[in-house]
């Protein structure tokens, strides 16, 4: 069995422009990302240091709560932000190193706080704190609209990763 590279995924050694990166990995997700594709995770925004994702409200991803009454729509499941905490935080310390896609990245500790039923869209932005030779550390506000179209933070967390770098980096 052959080892799997970028580059037989299709993902080239290295990217000049955070927009690339952004194409790569939301393709990356839609072909090699089961799950996050089907929760429909899109990539919205890269720099460096921070990356936005964002899921959509979808009624498979809620709470059911008979009884909070026909007039309240269901509240997404916590899981969602949380694995938009996790997910977003690993991928940005990406944006931190020189070969993006040269490195394996592993949660080692996630932290998530709920702050409020999300009731609409998610979005996750994550803010690269540190990327060291072997541990990467992000932060990460979860934000949903609320049903009178006020954004609010949702969720927050802070996620630790394992960098494990190639070895000419």
């Amino acid at each position: 069995m052959s080892e799997e590279t970028p580059e037989s995924i299709g993902i080239p050694n290295s990217v000049e422009d955070p927009s690339d990166l952004g194409e790569m990995l939301q393709g990356y997700i839609d072909e090699y990302q089961e799950f996050l594709s089907w929760i429909g995770t899109s990539v919205d925004h890269i720099g460096e240091g921070t990356m936005t994702l964002s899921i959509p409200y979808d009624e498979k991803l809620t709470n059911v709560r008979p009884e909070a009454g026909p007039d309240r729509r269901p509240d997404m499941h916590g899981g969602v932000a949380a694995t938009l905490i996790d997910t977003a935080g690993g991928l940005a310390l990406r944006t931190e190193l020189e070969d993006p896609f040269a490195a394996s990245i592993a949660t080692i500790n996630l932290n998530v706080n709920y702050l409020r039923p999300a009731t609409g869209d998610l979005s996750a932005t994550a803010n690269v704190i540190r990327v060291g030779s072997s541990v990467g550390v992000s932060e990460i506000t979860v934000e949903s609209t609320t049903a009178d179209g006020e954004t609010k933070a949702v969720a927050t967390g802070q996620g630790s990763y394992r960098v494990f770098r190639a070895k000419n980096d």
